[in-house]
């Protein structure tokens, strides 16, 4: 009886038949393509610490931070514009200093007339930076402005040192007297005698903070104990404490002041990890950053920049 089915010789035409036809695709594969929409991840700044992402107007994609990494060399005759926050005036200076120092023929030029000023003068293009001790709005970043983060800092409150009130106070207490409610120092466990509250002007970036984290958003008292200055600047402040006045600063500018006195929060000095008055400090800059823009960000993000931000603090 004959053997049913199609004879070897189909089997091995058939086989040859795949064969090449798998050899003629893998010859004539195009290369292979990243089809992938997903951004690049950003590159970290100079010592690989990553930046954040700033947003850029017209609903464009983000552009990631990742050019401002620490320059190898700046060219001669470059020059930074700063203005903004008078509680960033000690960290200007520093930055300043190791820029110019590293970098030689470089100039940086530092003003400290408020946030808001100086967020003013970056959107109108007289200031490169601008230092701000609070985040940018929403309106602010619609203009084309983005924000890097520089340093953590701490809002202290002072009293002048010969004040007789050698206590610390609770952040209810603190609250109290900046609005107001509590006039006299006896209610707050020193001896009696007026409190006269010295505040910043509402153009001041501590101000704003100060209102937001320590008053919870409420408003300054309005009361007839309460001075407010018409510029805002720390050495006017601290002049006119005196011996019975109590005012704010970022403590920065007065941790190593001797004519005045930092007041513990709820047992907590601003050294420590559980002191409740604390904020971030930005650098603000108009998108796209120029290259000395890009250059001195660079260095004020790197581990060698904070080292020089912080010298003799």
């Amino acid at each position: 009886m004959a053997k049913s089915g199609p004879p070897p010789i189909v089997f091995i035409l058939l086989f040859l038949l795949l064969a090449g036809g798998g050899w003629f695709f893998f010859l004539n594969k195009p290369a292979s393509q990243d089809v992938s929409n997903n951004p690049p991840t950003p590159t970290p700044a100079g010592d690989g610490v990553p930046l954040p992402v700033a947003p850029v107007v017209g609903g464009a994609s983000p552009v990631a931070a990742s050019s401002f990494a620490l320059p190898a060399s700046v060219p001669a005759g470059t020059a930074v514009r700063i203005d903004g926050s008078t509680s960033m005036v000690t960290i200007n200076q520093n930055l300043k200093n190791g820029f110019q120092g590293k970098f030689s023929g470089t100039r940086v030029d530092t003003k400290a007339n408020g946030s808001e000023k100086g967020i003013q003068d970056l959107a109108a293009g007289t200031a490169d930076i601008a230092a701000v001790s609070r985040p940018l709005t929403a309106q602010e970043q619609g203009q084309g402005l983005a924000a890097v983060p520089v340093a953590l800092d701490t809002i202290a409150p002072v009293v002048g040192i010969n004040n007789p009130f050698k206590a610390g106070l609770t952040s209810a207490q603190v609250q109290d007297i900046f609005k107001g409610n509590v006039q006299d120092w006896s209610k707050v466990g020193g001896p009696a005698g007026q409190i006269k509250v010295i505040n910043r002007p509402a153009v001041s970036g501590t101000h704003q903070t100060f209102k937001e984290q320590v008053l919870g958003g409420g408003k300054f008292g309005t009361t007839a104990n309460i001075t407010t200055l018409d510029r805002d600047a720390t050495t006017p402040l601290l002049q006119a404490l005196g011996n019975n006045g109590i005012g704010y600063a970022t403590f920065a500018q007065v941790a190593n002041q001797r004519t005045v006195r930092v007041v513990p929060v709820n047992g907590a000095t601003p050294d420590a990890g559980n002191y409740p008055y604390k904020r971030q400090l930005y650098y603000a800059y108009k998108n796209p950053p120029s290259q000395a823009v890009k250059d001195f960000l660079g260095y004020a993000t790197s581990s060698e920049g904070q080292k020089a931000m912080l010298a003799g603090n």
